[in-house]
């Protein structure tokens, strides 16, 4: 079983997605956030597998999430949710972690 973080702040995104991955008996999403702060908490509290992570969210950016969470738990897969596929975008991430 996988075990899920969705962090989106639209919440039909993270209705969207959570419909999409129920068809998937492997997949379990354990855990939703609107916010990095919160997604932090999660995190912390649920121990997803994989999070996935919008760049664009209120208080923390995807960016320092992404960061934050690679130092909490570095084995944590990151799938980034985005519409930006351009510089500064991608290397950000990767330096991000």
């Amino acid at each position: 079983m996988i075990r899920l973080l969705v962090v989106d702040d639209h919440e039909l995104v993270r209705m969207g997605l959570r419909h999409v991955l129920s068809n998937y008996r492997f997949i379990q999403v354990a855990a939703e956030a609107a916010d990095g702060e919160t997604a932090l908490l999660l995190n912390r509290e649920f121990k997803p597998d994989v999070v996935l992570l919008d760049i664009c969210l209120p208080g923390l950016s995807g960016f320092e999430v992404t960061s934050r969470l690679k130092q909490a738990t570095p084995d944590v897969g990151i799938i980034i949710l985005s519409m930006h596929d351009r510089a500064p975008y991608p290397q950000r991430l990767l330096e991000a972690g």
